[in-house]
């Protein structure tokens, strides 16, 4: 998809030279990408203590237990 962006310069550059790509397009798909990655990260441990799981984990193991 084509989109006209108006983005700053030296940030797109400064991100390049970081990132170590070549191109304009590649820099902001990567930074896109990241932007989500980090939003799925956060609500990840946003749950951090609002889940309770119970597992017996011999039987998600398969394991047979000794009586």
């Amino acid at each position: 998809m084509r989109t006209t962006l108006d983005l700053p310069e030296e940030l797109i550059d400064e991100a390049r030279d970081v990132l170590g790509f070549k191109s304009k397009t590649d820099t902001v798909v990567y930074a896109l990408k990241e932007v989500i990655r980090r939003g799925y990260g956060k609500r990840l441990t946003d749950l951090f203590g609002k889940v309770h799981i119970e597992l017996d984990m011999d039987k998600v193991r398969g394991r047979r237990v000794r009586s």
